[in-house]
């Protein structure tokens, strides 16, 4: 007999307290070892319209609902008693008659109407203007071509009668993949139709019965799911995600997507699915910075709690972590130059040459993004580099007093016997290249837009030209530590070889609408590629992000204070909340604000991680691999973002405009954090970043009890 789970037993069981949750746990092993157990007390629901619901007993009050077959046990939906039947008579299994997939079918007759959640965030105006007549979406729509989308068809009508309004409250009564593909055709896209599998084919096989049920084939997989049934990724893949984790590739291969598309989750299915396709492989897992690399372990042992054998074939590791690491296997210990010390030999070197105007800040750059990136060793090859992504024009008299002052810091480097990450990464790169035995069978690497050049030569080196040894994923969009520069000519071509996820599962359509303003609708990398974030569907609904301005910094920390107590009084905890600021010079307003709200706090730094019970605070650069249910984007000013700072350093308008791309996507990282709630304050005027974001682009403001606030 088949046992199976649905994501919507994991989705209830989250709800339930830690106790009730060890009691379902328990029953449903119990379940498992020994369905036919006399002990086991079945009762079946009589009232439900579908003849095979089951309501099994697990405490005085609490129900689990199994769909029971002669062939198959199913666990589908936990609950307190009156809510768990209510869920059961209120849907039925079904198998599509077009799509052949098997989906839960809300039954039309339980719902008397579609409502639409209204939100208000300011007072009405006192005669408001006539609602305009709504178009219908979906009305010239056939039948043929809504149930090759899953529609079931007793909701058919309904879905020819939605309208911009109406489709996200429908979207919700329908199975995902209906809602996606109602989304993706109201937003001008074309959804992608999977092939219809053979008559024959069991209706828990296809794609889109896989991302919302699962065969449990022991009791370890079966644990693995129930330990932590809010990460339903760990068992749970959407067709999308599930195709290019399990894909061949003749070389590199990128997966990107706007924030909260699974980019992450690809990643580490990715890892696993080469551990355990590829025996006594050693796979590389790396990100760009320790904590990232902290987090995907943690993910990586969830994932993988109970094939131990396989996660010890993992290694996960940031690069620098794991350049250190081979470097010293392959040539020796090295001590790596610290940031602070290159600018402090930087300082040196061009206070000894005279008649130059150059700031320190354009220095450190030059010497980071060009010099030492490129690992440029004589004047010639300083001279001619084309210094991609350093716009600021240099005549070569320019560049010869640069290179005055720059080689003046690499010779003090050498004396004191340290080297740069940059440096590392590419002696390193030059060993590996002629290696008969890589280091590494294949390597995953997440968060790749910010990784730079040397670390590309590094990877290039390690498996650019072995079929499925190099795996990417990341978002361009998010792109804020490094500059661009061409992934191909430093031996990574991932062309034809570079897929968009479109699916958004973190945040609501609301905060990422919003946040996507900050964004042009396309990216594109320096060899062409380009990533289309204009067709992203998000498959839930919330309320729309708040956009505040306030008089001054006490205004806005009581503002966020009661808003964060608000949000805490109805049930978001403490560790679910993220406040986000620009640098560390906002951070003080962030830890008065959450002061204010009553509630304990920690600051993040790159070792100290979130805390449950504490709301966590850190500046925008941190915000990388990090969710949470509520966030606040405080001291968003202007001279803040874009920081002030960072504008007067450069030299014209092509690296002006690169300064404000990355201040963009701080923003747009920060404030994509956010799953439910987001709160973006400012104090007058505020950044002029916050008019992009304001719905509809209206950037007028209007005076509200005090503050003002955006339209």
């Amino acid at each position: 007999m088949e046992f199976r789970i649905a994501d919507t037993f994991t989705d209830s069981l989250a709800r339930l307290t830690g106790d009730e949750q060890r009691a379902v746990k328990t029953t449903a092993f119990d379940l498992q070892l020994n369905p036919a157990n006399p002990g086991m007390s079945l009762h079946k629901l009589d009232r439900a319209r579908d003849r095979n619901f089951w309501s099994l007993r697990v405490s005085s009050d609490i129900r689990l609902i199994v769909h029971k077959s002669d062939a198959s046990f199913l666990l589908c939906y936990v609950d307190h008693h009156d809510r768990a039947y209510d869920w059961a008579e209120r849907r039925k299994l079904e198998t599509h008659p077009k799509t052949g997939a098997a989906q839960w079918v809300e039954i039309r007759e339980t719902v008397q109407q579609v409502f639409v959640p209204v939100y208000v965030q300011a007072e009405l105006p006192l005669a408001p203007p006539a609602a305009p007549v709504l178009k219908l979406l979906f009305a010239g729509r056939s039948d043929d071509e809504l149930l090759a989308y899953g529609v079931p068809a007793e909701w058919l009508d309904d879905v020819r009668q939605a309208t911009e309004d109406t489709l996200l409250a429908l979207s919700d009564h329908l199975p995902a993949e209906a809602a996606e593909a109602l989304l993706e055709l109201a937003t001008g896209g074309k959804p992608r139709v999977p092939t219809l599998p053979p008559a024959t084919t069991n209706p828990f096989d296809h794609p889109d019965a896989q991302r919302r049920f699962r065969i449990m084939t022991n009791v370890e997989e079966l644990q693995r799911a129930l330990d932590y049934p809010w990460e339903k990724w760990t068992v749970f893949l959407h067709p999308e995600q599930r195709q290019w984790v399990e894909r061949d590739y003749a070389g590199p291969a990128r997966v990107s997507g706007s924030a909260g598309t699974g980019k992450t989750i690809v990643a580490l299915h990715r890892a696993a699915f080469l551990a355990r396709t590829h025996a006594d492989a050693r796979v590389l897992l790396t990100t760009f910075s320790d904590a990232l690399a902290s987090a995907l372990h943690t993910k990586l042992r969830r994932l993988l709690d109970h094939e131990p054998r396989l996660a010890e074939r993992i290694d996960v590791h940031s690069l620098n972590t794991i350049g250190l690491r081979l470097y010293k296997a392959h040539i020796g210990p090295a001590a790596i130059a610290s940031r602070e010390m290159v600018r402090e030999v930087l300082n040196e070197a061009a206070r000894a040459v005279a008649n130059h105007k150059f700031g320190q800040h354009f220095l450190l750059a030059e010497w980071e993004q060009v010099v030492d990136a490129w690992q440029l060793s004589t004047w010639e090859d300083y001279r001619d580099v084309a210094r991609l992504g350093r716009k600021t024009r240099l005549p070569e008299a320019q560049r010869a007093l640069l290179w005055s002052i720059f080689e003046r810091v690499r010779s003090a480097l050498h004396e004191r016997k340290l080297v740069t990450h940059a440096e590392l990464f590419t002696a390193l790169a030059a060993v590996l290249s002629t290696s008969t035995h890589p280091a590494f069978d294949f390597a995953v690497i997440d968060e790749a837009q910010d990784i730079g050049v040397a670390h590309l030569r590094f990877l290039a080196a390690l498996g650019g030209h072995r079929a499925n040894a190099l795996f990417f994923a990341g978002d361009l969009g998010q792109r804020i530590f490094q500059q661009p520069f061409s992934w191909k000519s430093l031996g990574v071509d991932i062309r034809g070889r570079s897929r968009t996820l479109r699916v958004n599962y973190r945040t609501s359509h609301q905060i990422r609408t919003q946040a996507d303003r900050l964004l042009a609708s396309t990216a594109a990398d320096c060899d062409g590629n380009s990533e289309e974030r204009s067709d992203t569907i998000s498959v839930f609904n919330g309320p729309p992000p708040a956009i505040q301005t306030f008089r001054d910094e006490g205004e806005e920390t009581r503002a966020v204070g009661a808003w964060i107590a608000e949000r805490a009084w109805a049930g978001v905890l403490p560790h679910e909340f993220g406040v986000f600021v620009r640098s560390a010079a906002q951070l003080a307003r962030a830890e008065e604000a959450v002061q204010r709200s009553g509630l304990a706090y920690r600051i993040l730094d790159e070792h100290v991680e979130t805390v449950s019970g504490h709301v966590s605070i850190s500046s925008m650069h941190l915000a990388k691999g990090l969710e949470f249910r509520a966030v606040v984007v405080m001291a968003c000013d202007d001279e803040v973002i874009p920081l002030q700072e960072r504008i007067e350093t450069v030299g014209d308008d092509a690296d002006l405009q690169e300064v404000y791309d990355t201040e963009r996507h701080l923003l747009y990282v920060a404030c994509t954090r956010a799953r439910d709630h987001l709160l973006v304050t400012s104090v007058a005027p505020g950044s002029e970043f916050l008019d992009d974001m304001r719905m509809d682009g209206d950037s007028r403001v209007r005076k509200v009890g005090g503050w003002i606030s955006g339209k």
